[in-house]
């Protein structure tokens, strides 16, 4: 009969603590727990409760992934407007500077770290605004306008490759960031507003899920650069969506209203949506940042200070062994 090490390479060790980056199917004995221990795999994903922001809001733009994002603008108190930033640790929320211009209903998802961001858009309290601001890391910097005045909309990308798209009226309009200017390109093929979940790395690739019209929709369309594309539909039509920000090919969606405020998500996998895990919390135009459909964090919402961390499937778990 074959043993353990045989089959592995290794004997089981004994530690006193479980070991800091265990290898998936590595058996181990915890001397101090006296518990024998296994590296697997989480087969299903789950929301887990994360720092509380110090700024509860909706309607504000977010960037960056589950352990170093940002959330800016936004709605304290449900007809108002901030200037409020936020980075995010993994665990902490601190206030950093805040932009130059307080706004809600800006655009979402332009950022792939807390250090790096594209605040567009919105509403400054008096009309919609076509302002972009840049920052850095520690301060916002007013940089080119978008072309066209509008909020409510999707984005994608970076602060040097980014992608911003729908918006007031329902517009299909899409526009691409160089780094350094926008410029009008293709429209989506469904024109829609209020917060459609979008996710992509540049100016290249990126998705958009949801929104409205004259009423929410399920539509969902990718973009290759040159124009966007019909694909499978969100399973329930929304708008308000929260998204990991970092990939068009693997992403998640979550809360939203329909007839009321969601706590649901969706995944995507490159060809189709499908229904995960709840949030605890439902919430609308609620901020979201993250790296896939595997890793994204949920923040904000209505008034909400809440935050909640996703964990997908496939993701590494210790497990105790039991004789039972």
């Amino acid at each position: 009969m074959a043993e353990y090490k045989g089959i592995h390479g290794t004997k089981v060790q004994n530690y006193t603590s479980d070991p800091t980056n265990p290898i998936i199917g590595q058996v181990w004995y915890n001397e101090t727990s006296q518990t024998m221990k296994v590296q697997s795999v989480t087969t299903v994903g789950s929301w887990a409760t994360g720092g509380n922001l110090n700024d509860g809001r909706n309607a504000g733009g977010s960037a960056g992934t589950q352990s170093g994002a940002l959330f800016f603008a936004g709605d304290p108190a449900g007809a108002g407007t901030t200037a409020n930033t936020e980075s995010y640790n993994g665990s902490t929320w601190t206030e950093v500077n805040d932009l130059n211009t307080a706004r809600r209903e800006v655009f979402t998802g332009l950022g792939l770290t807390n250090t790096a961001a594209l605040c567009l858009g919105g509403y400054n309290g008096a009309s919609i605004t076509n302002a972009t601001e840049s920052w850095n890391g520690t301060s916002w910097t007013v940089v080119n306008n978008l072309n066209t005045s509008r909020g409510g909309g999707g984005g994608a990308g970076s602060s040097t490759s980014a992608l911003g798209f729908g918006g007031s009226g329902a517009t299909g309009a899409t526009e691409s960031w160089n780094g350094t200017s926008w410029t009008a390109v293709s429209n989506l093929n469904t024109g829609r507003s209020d917060f459609p979940g979008g996710s992509g790395t540049d100016n290249t690739a990126a998705i958009c899920a949801g929104g409205y019209i004259t009423a929410n929709v399920s539509n969902t369309e990718t973009w290759n650069g040159t124009s966007w594309t019909e694909v499978a539909d969100l399973n329930v039509a929304k708008r308000g969506l929260g998204s990991a920000r970092q990939t068009s090919s693997s992403t998640i969606v979550f809360g939203g209203v329909s007839t009321a405020a969601l706590a649901t998500a969706e995944s995507w996998d490159g060809t189709s949506w499908t229904e995960v895990a709840d949030m605890s919390n439902a919430r609308n135009q609620i901020g979201g940042a993250g790296s896939s459909n595997a890793s994204a964090v949920a923040f904000g919402g209505d008034t909400s200070t809440s935050t909640e961390e996703w964990t997908g499937a496939g993701a590494p778990l210790t497990k105790t062994i039991t004789s039972s």
